[in-house]
C-alpha cells in the first residue's frame, strides 16, 4: 500500500538570495541567484526521499499571493491590506489595486515549474493562487470603463490560462492556494463572502473536465494567512468546522487539510469523512510549520493511522499543513528545519502505509 505525500509549496530562501531582494536587486543580479536557490532546493527536497517535490516557491519574490501581477503598469500599490500576524507582532502586506482594465497576468507559474524541472528527478506539483484571492484586486467603487462583471470574466481565464500551462509543462498537481478562506469567515461572519468565493473558484474549474481537475487541488490553513512559526492570535480565530463543509464544495480532486496542528484533529477527520466529495483525496497536514520541534517519525506515523481511521487508504494523502515561508522575508523557520519536517513526513507515511497493509 502506497500513500501519496506531497508538500504544499514554500520553502525558505537562502540568505543570500534574501538580502539581493531586500537591497533592491535588479532582474539581472536576481537571475543567477534565484537559479541557485531553486538548484539547492530541488536537490535538498530530493534528499529527503519525497516522492513529489516543489521548487519551495524561490522565484515568487513578494510572496504567493500577488506574483502574477508583480510590476503591473495598471496597479497602484495601495490595495488591499493582507493581515498577518507573527504571535508577537502584526505584520501587514497589501495588495496592488487595480486602476483600469484590461486585467491580464504579467507571470504565469508555469515559469517556475519549468525552472525546477530542469534540475529535478522526481515529479514536481506547482502552486497558485486562486482567482477569489486576486478578486480583491478590483478595488469596491469599481473602474470606470471596465466593469467588475468584466474584470471577473477577464480573471477566470486568466487563472484557467495558467492552470492549462502548468499541466502542459508536466506539473504532477496544480495546486491552488486559498489562503483567503479563513480571511473571508473573519471579515464576513454570515458565509456570504465566503460563498462568493467558492463561487468564483467553481466557476475557473469548472472549465476542466474531470481528468483534469483530479490533477487539481486546493490548500488552505486552519489559520489562513500567517508567517510560518506562528499561531494565529485569538482575535483572528476561525473554527475549522465552520469552514471545512463549505471548502470541500470546491470541485479540486484533492483537498489540502491542516491537522497537524489542530487541538481537535479526530473533530477535523469527522468533518473530512462527512464532506468530502467521493471524487475527492483528502491529504491530511501530518507537519505543523508553526512548531519548531520537528515531528518523530512515530508522531507522523501515528497522525496518519489517525486519519486512516476516517478516511479509506485510497482517498487519503499525506502533506504539511501549511507552506514554511509564504512571504519572501519569512525567516521563522530555517530550511534546515522545514526540510527536516519533510523528511519526517515523508519516512513517517512510509512507516503507517506498511502498518496499514500489513493489517489489511
Amino acid at each position: 500500500m502506497m500513500i501519496p505525500t506531497e508538500p504544499i509549496g514554500s520553502i525558505p530562501r537562502p540568505p543570500e538570495l534574501v538580502a539581493a531582494i531586500r537591497g533592491g536587486a535588479g532582474p539581472h543580479e536576481l537571475a543567477p541567484l534565484l537559479d541557485a536557490a531553486v538548484r539547492a532546493t530541488v536537490a535538498e527536497f530530493e534528499a529527503t526521499g519525497a516522492p513529489v517535490i516543489s521548487d519551495g516557491e524561490q522565484g515568487k519574490l513578494d510572496n504567493f499571493w500577488c506574483y502574477p501581477v508583480r510590476g503591473a503598469a495598471n496597479t497602484a500599490p495601495d490595495g488591499f491590506m493582507i493581515p498577518l500576524s507573527n504571535g508577537s507582532k502584526a505584520a501587514r502586506h497589501r495588495m496592488p489595486r487595480l486602476t483600469h482594465g484590461p486585467f491580464r497576468y504579467r507571470c504565469h507559474a508555469d515559469q517556475f515549474l519549468r525552472a525546477a524541472r530542469r534540475h529535478a528527478t522526481q515529479p514536481v506539483k506547482q502552486a497558485i493562487i486562486s482567482p477569489s484571492a486576486l478578486s480583491l484586486l478590483y478595488p469596491p467603487d469599481g473602474l470606470p470603463g471596465y466593469p467588475r462583471e468584466q474584470f471577473l470574466d477577464d480573471l477566470v481565464r486568466e487563472h484557467e490560462t495558467e492552470i492549462r500551462r502548468c499541466l502542459e509543462a508536466g506539473a504532477h498537481k496544480v495546486q491552488i492556494d486559498f489562503a483567503e478562506g479563513p480571511l473571508a469567515m473573519r471579515l464576513d461572519p454570515s458565509g456570504a463572502l465566503l460563498a462568493s468565493f467558492i463561487h468564483l473558484n467553481n466557476m475557473a474549474l469548472s472549465r476542466f473536465s474531470s481528468a483534469e481537475r483530479a490533477l487539481i487541488g486546493l490548500h488552505v490553513s486552519a489559520a489562513g494567512i500567517r508567517p510560518a512559526g506562528a499561531r494565529p492570535a485569538a482575535d483572528e480565530h476561525v473554527d475549522y468546522a465552520e469552514l471545512l463543509p463549505a471548502l470541500f464544495e470546491i470541485r479540486a480532486g484533492s483537498v489540502y487539510i491542516a491537522m497537524a496542528g489542530q487541538p481537535e484533529p479526530e473533530r477535523v477527520l469527522r468533518i473530512a469523512r462527512d464532506y468530502a466529495r467521493p471524487d475527492q483525496r483528502v491529504f491530511v497536514g501530518v507537519t505543523d510549520p508553526a512548531n519548531p520541534q520537528v515531528e518523530s517519525l512515530e508522531e507522523v506515523r501515528d497522525r496518519v493511522l489517525l486519519a486512516a481511521r476516517y478516511l479509506p487508504a485510497d482517498r487519503l494523502g499525506t502533506t504539511d499543513d501549511a507552506g514554511f515561508a509564504p512571504f519572501f522575508d519569512d525567516d521563522s523557520v530555517s530550511r534546515a528545519t522545514a526540510f527536516a519536517k519533510v523528511a519526517a513526513r515523508v519516512e513517517g507515511t512510509r512507516l503507517a502505509a506498511m502498518l496499514l497493509e500489513g493489517g489489511a
